[in-house]
């Protein structure tokens, strides 16, 4: 079976994020999606509900389980008996972070193979932090996050 480990912060969840496990989902058999709990950011939501919004976003994905982890992401890994991390690329600026990060990761576990999938066209401009900077101006962020969790970004 191959098992593949997305993980991220999640701070909420976005249709750019379901778009990649949407993807990972057509190449591997089973991903984990490995909620992280990183006291170096400051997330609008706590690790639990990030969990759970990521969970109901999720639901109709049979191959997806959500955990949350707050270890380093190789030793994550090897928890879960994987040895594939994927991580979305929305634009150039992000693969500079992204190539560091996998090497770091391959630094640590030699054995970590790094998978880079992009999401469709009209995911690309979405991020976590362009939805937290609109929800601080009350603004409609409806049309970024899945519809299964709206209701969860406004109850912050």
């Amino acid at each position: 079976m191959k098992k593949a480990i997305y993980p991220g912060t999640f701070d909420p969840v976005t249709n750019g994020h379901i778009d990649i496990i949407n993807r990972a989902c057509k190449i591997f058999d089973k991903i984990i999606v490995a909620v992280a709990d990183n006291k170096d950011k400051n997330t609008m939501f706590s690790l639990e509900k990030r969990v759970e919004m990521m969970k109901k976003a999720t639901k109709n994905f049979p191959k997806v389980e959500v955990k949350p982890f707050n270890t380093l992401l190789v030793e994550f890994a090897k928890k879960e008996n994987s040895k594939i991390i994927i991580r979305g690329l929305r634009a150039v600026s992000d693969f500079e972070y992204e190539l560091q990060m996998g090497y770091a990761n391959q630094s640590l576990d030699n054995e970590i193979e790094t998978i880079y999938l992009m999401p469709k066209l009209e995911n690309a401009f979405i991020s976590s932090s362009v939805v937290r900077s609109i929800l601080k101006y009350n603004g409609d962020v409806s049309h970024l996050v899945p519809k299964e969790i709206i209701k969860d970004v406004y109850s912050n």
